[in-house]
């Protein structure tokens, strides 16, 4: 079912993609990532204090990690894949023996090596304004890969609807942003109130960032059992989405 030249080609294709243009895939999100460390861990977190246990500037460092990881790995397939529906070369790929389980897990490599890079760079530089250590290191790396994996389907599947530029850009704007910012980046649940707590835990990247963070700092709002539950029911849910959606030629058949 799986071809592994195939795979390789479109693995070295990707990630040949994200190192030819670093200055826009790799840099600009640890630019973003040091001015959140600045405003909110430096000047904001001197006012907070302590948030868990740790200092703010700790206690924030697991979880805009995870923001770039997220963002990036989405990111890279919905305009990678959407650049091939345009340019036409996708149609090449759909119509050579590759299999879709192929062509999926290929763009979804794909982003996820760009998710790990940004993120390893997030990682340095939280270096130069915190200490970090990692209490999991297996929690912290099956966190990391899982949640990239799954956001690299969701790009896909956003780039096999979109017929547009502006589309997009739809879901990063008005769905994954909100979700991100409202997921345990800067503060715990434990501050929010009893009903506002409730509706966090609906919130699927809650679960993710805590998850990571536990893997790195042994702390965490939301048991680790119903955290990988989450990602990995998420991961297998959209990986068939995404599947049945190329059989179909949604979005890719005229």
């Amino acid at each position: 079912m799986i071809n592994l030249v195939g795979l390789l080609t479109i693995v070295k294709k990707e990630v040949r993609r994200v190192l030819r243009i670093w200055l826009q895939t790799i840099i600009p999100p640890a630019i973003t990532m040091t001015l959140y460390f600045i405003i909110f861990g430096s000047l904001i977190g001197r006012r907070i204090g302590e948030m868990d246990g740790v200092p703010y500037t700790t206690f924030i460092a697991p979880g805009l990690v995870m923001m770039s990881v997220i963002t990036n790995s989405f990111g890279n397939v919905v305009s990678s894949f959407f650049s091939g529906k345009l340019q036409l070369h996708l149609e090449e790929m759909l119509v050579s023996p590759l299999s879709y389980v192929t062509i999926v897990i290929g763009y979804v490599v794909g982003g996820v090596v760009r998710g790990l890079l940004v993120g390893a760079l997030v990682m340095v530089v939280a270096l130069f304004f915190t200490d970090l250590y990692v209490v999991h290191p297996l929690v912290t790396i099956a966190t990391v890969v899982l949640t990239a994996a799954t956001f690299s389907l969701g790009g896909l599947i956003n780039a096999i609807f979109a017929k547009t530029f502006d589309d997009i850009s739809i879901i990063p704007t008005f769905v994954l942003a909100p979700l991100t910012y409202l997921g345990g980046v800067f503060f715990s649940i434990a501050l929010l109130s009893p009903f506002w707590q409730s509706v966090a835990l609906a919130n699927p990247i809650l679960y993710m960032v805590n998850a990571f963070r536990y893997g790195m700092l042994g702390t965490s709002d939301v048991p680790l059992g119903a955290a990988f539950a989450i990602i990995i029911g998420a991961l297998a849910a959209l990986f068939a989405v995404a599947l049945v959606l190329l059989h179909r030629g949604t979005g890719i058949r005229h």
